[in-house]
């Protein structure tokens, strides 16, 4: 269990990852604010999440990643209906398909925004909040994906290599201030983004969240999800790149 004690925020929360990690932490005992743009599934979900703990403690706030400019004041909003927040998980993320024979600038501009862009954004804000005050954690939903430039989502991989180093180097900066930032880099995970590929190794959206609040109680640096990956990822970050190219992965 964390040993803070305000309000948590979930980024990116309709559906998937962020669904079941929405449902896990309402058992923490402090208020949840989830956030996405499909405030019909943000609604369904803090039904269920509720009803599961006997009380109103998940709360529905709209929200585009892509919205920078509007965090500030939606952090405000949260702060003044629920209570400081003093935990922050960015679980927003897009991976369109991308056909091998195709360079698409748009689709790898979007996963950039969301992937990347508003994970920085929220936590770049969340690092203002935070250190006036000594305390605070951040967990960014990264994922292995980020470790190597395979051939079939450059974009993706790029979005998540990106958002992965700005979490280290934010580790990096608040760690003396009293602010923790844990990255977690799930495997495949079986998800409405997931659903018709064919992914090594895959688990479900409840173990992956399972996975991230181990993370954060044990106030790790970087989790892999499930932990096979870190031997994996070990393994192929090792492979020179002249024969990683020959791979098909």
């Amino acid at each position: 269990m964390s040993p803070l004690s305000g309000t948590i925020v979930v980024v990116g929360a309709s559906s998937g990852i962020g669904e079941a990690l929405a449902v896990r932490l309402a058992h923490d005992a402090r208020p949840v604010a989830i956030l996405a743009r499909r405030r019909d599934e943000l609604e369904r979900i803090a039904a269920r999440a509720n009803e599961k703990v006997g009380t109103t403690r998940v709360h529905v706030y709209e929200h585009d990643v892509t919205d920078r400019a509007g965090i500030g004041a939606l952090w405000d909003r949260i702060e003044t209906e629920l209570g400081p927040v003093d935990e922050l998980h960015y679980v927003a993320g897009v991976m369109p398909m991308v056909e091998i024979e195709a360079f698409p600038t748009d689709l790898d501009a979007q996963m950039l925004e969301v992937n990347a862009l508003g994970c920085m954004a929220w936590c770049n804000e969340a690092a203002r909040r935070f250190v006036p005050r000594g305390r605070g954690h951040i967990v960014g939903v990264s994922s292995v994906a980020a470790l190597r430039g395979r051939m079939d989502r450059p974009g993706y991989n790029a979005s998540k290599a990106a958002q992965d180093s700005h979490l280290e180097a934010l580790r990096n900066r608040l760690w003396r201030r009293g602010v923790w930032v844990t990255t977690v880099r799930p495997g495949p995970v079986t998800t409405p983004m997931t659903a018709g590929m064919k992914v090594p190794l895959p688990i479900t959206a409840e173990r992956c969240a399972k996975g991230i609040v181990r993370a954060r109680d044990r106030r790790a640096a970087v989790a892999h999800v499930p932990w096979i990956w870190r031997p994996i990822m070990m393994v192929i970050r090792s492979i020179p790149s002249f024969l990683f190219r020959r791979l098909s992965i």
